[in-house]
């Protein structure tokens, strides 16, 4: 008590007004201990009570211990006794949170947990900041991250245990493909080499040994090796490979598949597929070139994965094609020369001129290689009055020949025979002109019917008419800027029945031929038409107008009703392409071949066709 009313005296000395001298400590405390100790009154019995319990006294302590050397005694003398005794019911069980009971409790991430099977290395990621373990999230306030907590009862941790739950949640959402975990898998021998130097020490491993972990990086086959490979991209042969089946009219069976992965910065003006692999080519203003392969179904991890793509400063491409027998992909822009990429090698040549003809080819931005692969014609600058065509030699890259066409407005497109030996050119007035390689003249000159404004020409299918002066396509199809498009049938002009009909020139080609079908559907200029690899399905497209497209059935020519439907997404269609069945890479039986769609907006997307 002595004490504690000294202590309490010692509390309130500060506020005298007069302060004492260094020496006179000790006496003047004294009195001023003496003077407040007569002004208090004296503690009663609840006072001192209140004080004892506050404070404690020595006597008090002296009993405590005691009273638990009591107790210790009694549970030795008892074997029974669970000191749990005088607890009460609801005190005796608690919920087991594996965390913790607090409503706020962090959890720390250490490096050794065993939940982690991130793959480690021995040197520190670079993702990784040492701050995130100062880094506190609360995981109950954000709805969102609710599903992260191991317990309703969790909350706060750390960034580090954020950031693995976060990567726990993802791989729970999408697992990993079969690819990576083919190529995170160690092989037998270098499991048990790593099996044995658990037991060696650090210091004794060779530098062999120490690169173990860089051999587990997976490795991607060079492309040239995939092209090389073309088993594990050319689809294999079963049965029915290789009979032609027949697509029925009126109502097409159509489906849509997996989209072109990534969408392109600019609209995609040339689209087109390879001849034997199913590998897709696609390029427009953003100078860059992008190389698909086509596999839409399972067990490709990723559908049509993007193998490789090219850009070309300075050059909006224009038109880009594969070569049909080699590793070789042509690509040129509104330039005076254009680019030869070979996969095989990598190397990218620039063919700046045709010498002797770059007056006459100021441009080389529409080009078409012939189906054999042995030429490559060009479309020249227009003269007054009509146009020029100049036919290289694709192995060599070398002038052959040159065309001149006759056409008010110039050459509005042209396309390649079947058998490669000749060409047909329609200017923009509508006049068709049939050229042959081989005598490198013009076999015959024909008028489209009713043309006005001729954008485009196609040929397709195939007729088994032996004496032919043009080839054995059977399909002449002719857009025009009115949305008018007309199709002919060659085999109807070689037949006596139909060479009678109107007047012929030396070829028994009619010089005013009748369409077998007027198509009138679209409204806008003509822009893209394309054929299926038998020729059995024609589609034609505009890019000035939404959703502009149209799949026609030959030999009925009958358009079919139930697609394009209200819901179909196209939107400006800016290229078109058709691919075999059979070199799509789909694993699926009845499918007769595919069709890809191209817009300005950058998108790619894929429908097949069974």
């Amino acid at each position: 008590m002595a004490n504690a009313k000294g202590a309490k005296a010692r509390q309130v000395a500060p506020v005298q007004k007069s302060k004492p001298l260094a020496n006179d400590n000790v006496s003047d405390n004294e009195s001023s201990i003496d003077v407040r100790m007569e002004d208090e009154p004296e503690k009663d019995e609840d006072e001192e009570e209140l004080e004892r319990l506050v404070f404690g006294d020595s006597e008090g302590f002296r009993q405590g211990l005691k009273g638990f050397a009591d107790e210790q005694d009694e549970d030795d003398e008892e074997p029974g006794a669970t000191g749990l005794e005088g607890l009460d019911n609801a005190d005796l069980f608690f919920m087991d949170t594996a965390d913790g009971d607090g409503s706020n409790q962090m959890v720390v991430a250490t490096a050794d947990s065993d939940d982690d099977d991130t793959l480690r290395s021995r040197h520190p990621a670079a993702w990784e900041d040492s701050d995130d373990e100062r880094m506190l999230v609360s995981l109950a306030s954000v709805p969102r991250l609710r599903k992260l907590r191991k317990t309703e009862a969790e909350d706060v941790v750390n960034g580090k245990e954020y950031g693995k739950r976060l990567r726990r949640q993802f791989e729970l959402l999408n697992p990993k493909p079969e690819w990576a975990l083919q190529a995170t898998q160690q092989p037998a021998k270098k499991k048990r080499r790593l099996s044995r130097m658990d037991g060696e020490d650090e210091d004794e491993l060779s530098d062999e040994d120490m690169d173990l972990d860089d051999d587990n990086v997976p490795s991607v086959a060079p492309l040239s090796k995939l092209l090389q490979d073309a088993e594990s991209l050319v689809r294999k042969s079963g049965p029915g490979a290789g009979k032609k089946r027949k697509i029925r009219p009126e109502v097409i069976d159509i489906q849509r598949t997996p989209d072109i992965g990534g969408v392109q910065p600019s609209a995609i003006t040339s689209l087109s597929f390879h001849p034997q692999l199913p590998l897709l080519l696609s390029s427009g203003p953003s100078s860059t070139l992008y190389l698909h392969q086509i596999a839409s179904s399972p067990p490709a991890p990723t559908p049509n994965p993007l193998l490789t793509s090219m850009h070309i400063r300075g050059a909006a491409l224009t038109t880009t094609a594969f070569h049909p027998n080699d590793s070789r992909i042509f690509l040129s822009a509104r330039r005076r020369y254009f680019h030869v990429w070979n996969l095989q090698t990598g190397r990218v040549e620039k063919v700046a001129r045709v010498y002797g003809h770059q007056h006459e080819q100021r441009t080389m931005e529409r080009f078409k290689l012939s189906p054999d692969g042995s030429y490559m014609a060009l479309i020249g600058s227009s003269k007054k009055g009509g146009g020029v065509i100049t036919i290289l030699s694709a192995p060599t890259l070398q002038w052959a020949c040159q065309i001149r066409v006759e056409s008010r407005g110039g050459i509005a497109d042209f396309a390649w025979w079947r058998d490669s030996k000749g060409l047909c050119i329609v200017g923009k007035n509508g006049e068709v002109t049939e050229w042959s390689v081989n005598s490198q003249s013009v076999v015959a000159r024909w008028q489209d019917e009713g043309a006005v404004g001729t954008t485009t020409l196609i040929l397709g299918g195939h007729h088994e008419l032996v004496k032919s002066p043009i080839s054995n396509d059977r399909w002449v199809v002719i857009g025009s800027s009115s949305g008018i498009v007309n199709i002919y049938d060659r085999r109807v002009w070689l037949s006596v029945s139909g060479a009678s009909a109107t007047s012929t020139n030396a070829a028994g080609i009619p010089s005013a031929p009748t369409p077998t079908r007027t198509l009138d559907h679209l409204t806008t200029p003509i822009s893209n038409l394309a054929f299926s690899p038998d020729g059995q399905i024609l589609a034609i497209s505009s890019k000035w107008k939404r959703d502009s497209i149209r799949l026609i059935h030959l030999p009925t020519c009958t358009v079919y009703k139930n697609w394009p439907t209200s819901k179909t997404p196209l939107g400006r269609i800016t290229g078109l392409a058709f691919c075999s069945g059979e070199n799509s890479g789909d694993e699926k039986d009845g499918v007769h071949s595919l069709l890809a769609v191209a817009n300005e907006q950058g998108k790619i997307r894929v429908w097949e066709i069974r």
